[in-house]
């Protein structure tokens, strides 16, 4: 989540400079220490340093887009793109700007799937943001000091209490634990994963019979399965106590405080617009 006061220059404007005069060369002392540091964190992450050199630059294509066609789109809304699959999250408060900001995803060569999760709302501010940035914080320190889960592969956003998980679980156990600690920090009210698992193949024949079982947009990437949507209620709503993610390559669950499980009504992801 960004947020911004009047008079300061926004944080990922800063930063969208920094990504550029190192994609165009720009290098120094500061900024090869940085680069180093960088390159050691893609080579242990899945997928590689290739990997990440195409997610960056998706990343920044995308913000590049946003800025030249709207500078409140692109301080407003957030990326996480891991594998060419983009995330994209926040809260507009004009309609028009979520379907232009999810059209302008699809337009750099490498994205494989846009996962739009932009909301319709009024902002919460500056209270807001410290309380997304907090949650956020403790779940990504959490991560670092589980032994069972490999924190590298997770990115992490928070937006109005709700958290999205992306990224690469070794299994499900691994995923589990992940989602098990996002749903107990403070201040939490869901869970959202769109993490997928390393490997694990699927046919033609069981990809196709799992989208006409969930009615559900699945994207293969490489002979691996990613993420389908998560799940709404029939009245759109879940108590506010309620957590919710996707587990993948199984049945999909609404997960609750208390640990119970209920199935939902699956909401379609969204295409390439055209």
């Amino acid at each position: 989540m960004t947020f911004t006061c009047s008079g300061f220059v926004p944080l990922k404007f800063l930063s969208l400079i920094l990504i550029l005069s190192l994609l165009s060369g720009c290098t120094g002392i500061g900024m090869a220490t940085g680069a180093g540091a960088g390159v050691g964190m893609a080579a242990a992450q899945e997928g590689g340093i290739p990997a990440a050199v195409t997610d960056l630059k998706i990343q920044t294509e995308i913000n590049s887009l946003w800025f030249q066609h709207d500078v409140e789109i692109f301080r407003k809304l957030d990326l996480t793109v891991k594998q060419g699959r983009v995330l994209v999250t926040g809260v507009v408060q004009d309609p028009e700007a979520r379907v232009e900001a999810i059209r302008m995803a699809w337009q750099p060569r490498g994205v494989k799937q846009v996962i739009n999760e932009i909301r319709v709302a009024e902002s919460d501010g500056l209270p807001g943001f410290a309380r997304d940035s907090w949650i956020t914080a403790q779940l990504r320190a959490k991560l670092v000091f589980a032994k069972e889960v490999q924190s590298i592969n997770y990115t992490i956003d928070t937006v109005q209490g709700v958290v999205y998980l992306m990224g690469v679980a070794q299994n499900q156990d691994e995923l589990n634990r992940a989602i098990d600690i996002a749903r107990n920090i403070s201040g939490v009210k869901q869970v959202v994963s769109y993490v997928k698992f390393a490997g694990q193949p699927l046919t033609e024949e069981e990809l196709e019979a799992r989208r006409e079982a969930s009615m559900t947009t699945t994207v293969v990437d490489d002979g691996t399965t990613t993420t389908t949507t998560v799940y709404e209620s029939p009245s759109g709503e879940w108590p506010s106590e309620t957590v919710r993610a996707v587990p993948m390559n199984q049945s999909e669950y609404i997960y609750s405080p208390n640990g119970s499980t209920n199935s939902g009504r699956p909401s379609v992801q969204s295409e390439p617009l055209q």
